[in-house]
């Protein structure tokens, strides 16, 4: 396929540059066999001969047989190797028509071959990727393509299908497809295909396990890869740099205006998106439910900040227009799946439902998240404070008040153990050793690993990178859980309950108003010892502090 853009014929530059590594590469290990065959080649027609050629000759022969038997070896694990494919939630072309001739049209409208199918990813972004290697999904026809040539797949952000519009959505995806042309090209998808088999290759012989001698085998193709990948490294991000901007200047031509108006949607979505995960996802997976329709979610969050942000109030407005969530059959079906994956990806969990990792839909969120987040709480607290038989918050408010002091509730020359520091750090101990447990039974069952506590309070994934859950110090995790217990308490006794903010996530609700003045009054005790405030509030709501609170 011509190729007409200068960036691209550009990018085409730098697959050769790549290709050339790989040449280079082949070059070298059969260098060894060309010598020797060129010796044995002399001394059969008589003109290399005499002992020195014969010595020559065998010692070409025992470092080529080595060195090919080698090489052989590194070929096969770079063409057996799988590149990594990003977990999505495969879209067919029956379940979403109207999204697949959209794309269809705007890849004719651009003049490049359509994605060959289309997936969603729990995330805000889109890409194209490469998955010749597999058999998933079904298959768009691909004009303009020679025959066996395979396009790859369109990943869409889940989040722009439920809060763009159509038109939106079509602005957005205009420079992505636009990259299927330059990925039509036979030299750069070589070089692509080169990369990919390094990078498995390298991730294969890092995992690898066994004797002494495969290890060394992979150990040893490892780092071939890794030097080739290094080789090229460079060229190739230049490569992937020349076919974005391609790309770019194609996609000018396409709904220009509504780019602008569609990556302001973006940044948006993310913060949404971003906020929901953190507020609101994240308290539901760690209790073992799943909201089912996540991508809803960020619309209904996005809408509750455009109703209390001035700089936002625009937004609304766009709701009467189509949203491109429209072009699914079944939107709500496509996000429960993208709901349970991104469960599963930032969290953990069983890659289907189960009693301990069921779903829960908005209207149950309240209680059956947001009340037993609170319950477990409290009772983790009232057994960090060795309370017995029905607890009352009177009694918890009480012994807070002489545990949260400076020094404890026997002052300066108490013994070592006391204050709320040791309160705090009792509570952070039972709580990693429940995520530790619902992370070993996560991998018993053969699901995601369970991100664990950190030192200081934050969730780590699996592998590393940021926490879902900022850090929290030890006093925060305190305050955190007396808020619980007074929520406890306003709900089983001044007819309170338990609700959702959107963007807040767990929310206390009395006479139906958001309650959101108790973290001040929780502070005071946490932090000073001081029970006045929360008193002062107990009362203003009705709380009655001397009733048992129900725990799990």
């Amino acid at each position: 396929m011509a190729v007409p853009e200068t960036g691209a014929r550009s990018a085409r530059d730098h697959a050769l540059a790549v290709l050339r590594v790989r040449g280079a590469a082949l070059g070298a290990a059969l260098l060894p066999a060309a010598a020797a065959v060129v010796l044995l080649a002399g001394g059969a027609t008589g003109h290399l001969r005499g002992d020195g050629w014969d010595a020559l000759r065998w010692t070409a022969a025992a470092v080529a047989v080595p060195v090919l038997a080698a090489a052989a070896g590194v070929a096969a694990v770079i063409a057996r190797a799988r590149p990594a494919v990003s977990p999505t939630v495969q879209i067919d072309e029956s379940a979403a028509p109207d999204l697949y001739r959209l794309i269809r049209d705007l890849a004719d409208r651009l003049d490049v071959p359509a994605p060959s199918a289309i997936a969603l990813t729990p995330d805000c972004d889109s890409w194209l990727e490469d998955r010749a290697h597999t058999t998933r999904g079904r298959r768009l026809p691909l004009p303009g393509t020679a025959r066996g040539a395979d396009a790859p797949v369109l990943v869409v952000g889940s989040p722009f299908l439920w809060w763009m519009r159509v038109a939106e959505l079509r602005a957005l995806l205009a420079p992505i497809v636009a990259g299927t042309g330059p990925s039509a090209h036979p030299d750069i998808a070589a070089a692509r295909r080169f990369v990919r088999g390094l990078d498995a290759a390298a991730a294969v012989a890092v995992a690898a396990r066994g004797p002494a001698p495969r290890r060394l085998a992979y150990d040893f193709t490892g780092w071939i890869s890794r030097l080739l990948l290094r080789a090229g490294a460079s060229h190739a991000a230049e490569m992937e740099r020349m076919v974005a901007a391609a790309a770019a200047v194609r996609a000018q031509t396409v709904d220009y205006g509504l780019r602008v108006v569609a990556q302001e949607q973006v940044g948006l979505a993310y913060a949404g998106w971003d906020r929901l995960l953190t507020r609101v996802a994240l308290p539901a997976w760690r209790t073992g439910r799943w909201p089912a329709r996540l991508d809803a979610g960020v619309v209904s969050a996005l809408t509750e900040l455009s109703r209390r942000d001035r700089l936002a109030e625009g937004f609304a407005t766009r709701l009467g227009e189509r949203p491109a969530c429209d072009l699914l059959e079944e939107p709500g079906e496509v996000d429960r799946q993208v709901s349970l994956l991104a469960a599963r990806l930032f969290h953990g969990g069983p890659a289907e439902p189960g009693p301990d990792w069921a779903p829960v839909d908005w209207q149950g969120y309240p209680e059956e998240v947001v009340d037993r987040i609170w319950r477990s709480e409290a009772a983790r607290l009232f057994a960090a404070l060795r309370a017995d038989g029905n607890p009352t918050l009177a009694e918890l408010v009480d012994r807070l008040a002489g545990e949260a002091a400076p020094h404890g509730p026997g002052g300066p020359d108490a013994p070592s153990g006391g204050g709320a520091d040791a309160l705090a750090a009792r509570i952070g101990a039972d709580l990693a050793r429940e995520e530790a447990a619902r992370a070993g039974a996560a991998r018993e069952a053969g699901a995601i690993p369970l991100p664990v506590p950190g030192g200081d309070g934050a969730l780590l994934p699996p592998g590393g990178g940021f926490p879902l859950q900022p850090p929290r110090s030890g006093r925060e995790l305190l305050a955190e859980h007396i808020t619980a217990a007074v929520c406890c308490a306003a709900v089983d006794t001044a007819g309170a309950a338990p609700g959702l903010d959107w963007l807040d996530g767990p929310a206390l609700f009395v006479d139906g108003e958001r309650r959101a003045d108790l973290a001040r009054p929780v502070l005071a005790l946490a932090e000073d010892g001081d029970p006045r405030p929360l008193l002062d509030w107990l009362a203003a709501v009705g709380v009655r502090p001397d009733k048992p609170i129900r725990l799990v």
